[in-house]
């Protein structure tokens, strides 16, 4: 499938990476009045669905990243006890 056409299947949950160009392909269309009126509920409602997936996805990933440091941290052997002496 052509990456525009995946961009634009609805029906599919997008990569991190395809929710965010197709924010930013809505937000340029916006910005550069390309929307139609009758369509822009639809597109300000899409954009709205994928902002949420990508924070979905990037807390999902930060509780992930803190879950395999914390696993490091506690293979890590424990630190000597100052010098002997």
């Amino acid at each position: 499938m052509p990456a525009k056409d995946k961009l634009t299947t609805r029906d599919e949950t997008p990569s991190f990476g395809e929710a965010l160009a197709e924010v930013e392909a809505i937000l340029a269309r916006l910005e550069k009045d390309e929307i139609d009126v009758d369509e822009l509920s639809g597109e300000v409602k899409r954009a709205v669905v994928l902002v949420d997936l990508c924070r979905e996805k990037l807390q999902r990933t930060e509780l992930e990243v803190q879950e395999f440091t914390a696993r490091l941290r506690e293979d890590r052997p424990a630190p000597a006890e100052g010098p002997a002496g």
